[in-house]
């Protein structure tokens, strides 16, 4: 489990016990001491708010006994837990391996110009493929080399050349070479005319374009 989904989970468990609680503190009873140290490391990010003195002090009286630690959701700890739990996973489809995708790695342009094509898809003739919107939503960013991350199947391969395909008939040609010169796919309407549905007709193993970006 990666450390954001172990923090959701650990989120997750103060919602549950806090919502059952008249008082709406998860108790130390409630939690095993790993999953406190966790909350604690929680509290640091202003995600978890910890019972002070007084608050100890009132649920000892409510619980007849004394209560050493307590913890609640802040409201910044809800909306992290809300947008973790709506936030689109990357994971291959039912039926669809794994080993079907390849990764790509797009920079800024060209990722700017693949969330237009995506946000378009109500609008377009030849939408973008299944799942590349999700796909695109749920990318990672390597801050280091400046290159967000997906997980494409061919078909996504495909779509994404004609979405940078879309962008260069409307402006820059820099970012569908790239992706061809990288990635060996490229969008050709001569291809695609005869199956237009495939969202990219795509060629692979050259740009087929002599234009450089």
């Amino acid at each position: 489990m990666r450390n954001w989904e172990r923090a959701l989970s650990v989120l997750e468990a103060l919602r549950e016990r806090g919502q059952a609680a008249e008082h709406g503190w998860t108790l130390d009873t409630e939690l095993l001491l790993p999953h406190q140290q966790q909350v604690n490391a929680l509290e640091n990010q202003g995600l978890v708010e910890l019972a002070g003195r007084e608050d100890r002090a009132g649920l000892s009286a409510l619980e007849g006994r004394p209560v050493r630690w307590a913890a609640r959701l802040t409201p910044y700890g809800h909306d992290t837990l809300a947008y973790g739990c709506s936030r689109p996973r990357a994971e291959p489809s039912p039926g669809e391996a794994a080993s079907d995708r390849q990764l790509v790695e797009l920079i800024p342009s060209q990722m700017a110009a693949l969330r237009v094509f995506v946000g378009l898809a109500d609008q377009l003739r030849v939408p973008p493929a299944d799942g590349l919107a999700e796909q695109v939503r749920a990318a990672s960013c390597d801050h280091g080399i400046k290159r967000w991350r997906l997980h494409l199947t061919p078909k996504q391969m495909e779509s994404v050349a004609y979405g940078l395909w879309l962008h260069r008939m409307t402006g820059s040609a820099a970012e569908a070479n790239r992706f061809g010169r990288e990635y060996g796919v490229v969008h050709s309407p001569a291809r695609a005319s005869d199956n237009p549905s495939a969202a990219g007709g795509a060629a692979r193993g050259g740009t087929g374009d002599s234009g450089r970006g």
